[in-house]
């Protein structure tokens, strides 16, 4: 199928480092079986019918052996062998997406990786990137499944903005690692920048379209992650990995929104997200903040996305994987009636645990023993963290798979998907 039925909100033009290297894996999905609920493709294809229920109506698998060249990674991963992965792997591995944007053109995208094997011991040679990707999307009518993978930015910090050293302090591209940063999030400001949300710090990061740091980290005051290099001695006010998880732009351009992922150490209150909002035009936190709560205390705050004025896709989550994943939702957030002590409300728009997929398009399974696939679908990776408006009503949710972790198959590691799903009801609230 051609994969432009899921057009971006917008085509901004970003200019990038190009690699050489070009690779394409397909996912082994066979054809997708007939059956009375399918009908006809002009009557179901990939239109959103009648029915106000969310629909899949694409799904996309990037297999976890997928890599880019580079110097090997996870020399630091102990033990050397998890899951059946051998550590150190031969090249970069392309996996790990923590956000996505829309790419150079149509039906492409940017996806930024997190900082790669989960802390900063293990991940000392993992370069941070976002790679181009092409999903092509399976869908009722048709589609492969799988994901060309493109050309990437390297992000890198040859200005010395961060202000302490790095892996690579006295190399000449001063590539970060992630031992550096823990990017977790990414927007496209107006003038093609690329702002990140990191975890480390908690910071938000001014990189330009082709991944160079431009200015020194923004920081909310009082709040410091136990990775925070800048602590000497000081107690942590953030908890570990609960940093800016979700960073947003107004559709306006003027004003970034970044969300912890997690309640602040000394917050009474356990289910209180706080969101900040940063000045882009005046490039400073506005000391402005509204309040997101969970369901319940452990829950977090996955990603968000920009879906109308003043108004967000955020996805919660628990923390458990396969089976144990049993809470995951995708909620409209209106920032415009907060409440008098700043919480926001929230809409559920879709339960990632139980996506209807009336068309089977998440069907056969692509490996022995997968779980949660046919109707309904079932988001099963630990880290779903990507949510990105596509088109319409139309929501792109992508997994971090945390290689080497399980969760779709508790036989293997996790591979990356993406999936499209349509909200009739994401309309203004």
């Amino acid at each position: 199928m051609d994969t432009g039925q899921f057009q971006p909100t917008s085509r901004r033009r970003s200019y990038t480092k190009r690699a050489a290297l070009l690779l394409t894996f397909s996912a082994a999905i066979g054809a997708l079986s007939q059956t009375s609920s399918a009908g006809s493709t002009e009557s179901t294809g990939s239109s959103d019918r009648s029915t106000r229920n969310p629909t899949l109506v694409g799904r996309a698998v990037l297999p976890f052996e997928t890599f880019a060249g580079g110097p090997p990674a996870g020399a630091f991963m102990d033990p050397p062998i998890q899951n059946g992965v051998e550590f150190p792997l031969p090249e970069q591995p392309v996996e790990g997406f923590s956000g996505i944007i829309d790419g150079r053109r149509h039906g492409e995208y940017l996806a930024i990786e997190d900082n790669g094997f989960g802390s900063k011991a293990n991940s000392r040679d993992f370069l941070i990137r976002a790679y181009y990707i092409r999903p092509h999307f399976k869908t009722a009518r048709g589609g492969s499944g799988s994901v060309r993978v493109g050309d990437f930015i390297s992000f890198r910090d040859p200005g010395r903005k961060l202000g302490f050293p790095i892996v690579n302090e006295d190399t000449r591209s001063r590539l970060l690692t992630g031992a550096d940063i823990d990017p977790e999030s990414v927007q496209r400001g107006p003038n093609g920048d690329l702002w990140v949300g990191d975890e480390f710090g908690p910071w938000v990061l001014h990189f330009d379209s082709r991944g160079r740091l431009l200015e020194a980290p923004y920081e909310v005051a009082g709040v410091r992650s136990p990775n925070n290099p800048t602590l000497n001695g000081a107690a942590a006010t953030q908890p570990n990995s609960r940093g800016f998880e979700a960073i947003a732009i107004s559709p306006n351009g003027k004003s970034l929104y970044a969300a912890l992922e997690g309640a602040t150490v000394a917050d009474a209150d356990q289910t209180r997200r706080i969101i900040y909002e940063l000045n882009l035009r005046r490039h400073a936190f506005t000391g402005r903040e509204w309040h997101y709560r969970t369901v319940s205390p452990g829950n977090m705050i996955a990603d968000m996305a920009p879906i109308g004025r003043d108004q967000l896709a955020v996805i919660e989550r628990d923390g458990g994987r396969g089976v144990d994943a049993v809470f995951r939702k995708v909620y409209r957030v209106d920032l415009r009636h907060a409440s008098p002590t700043g919480t926001v409300p929230k809409t559920q728009l879709v339960d990632l645990t139980a996506i209807p997929d009336p068309y089977l398009v998440s069907l056969p399974a692509i490996h022995p023993g997968d779980l949660g696939l046919g109707n309904p679908f079932w988001v099963m990776c630990e880290s779903v963290e990507a949510v990105h408006l596509v088109a319409g009503k139309r929501l792109l949710v992508g997994c971090d798979n945390n290689l080497p972790n399980s969760g779709r198959n508790p036989t293997r590691p996790d591979d990356n998907e993406f999936i499209v799903v349509a909200v009739p009801g994401m309309g203004p609230g």
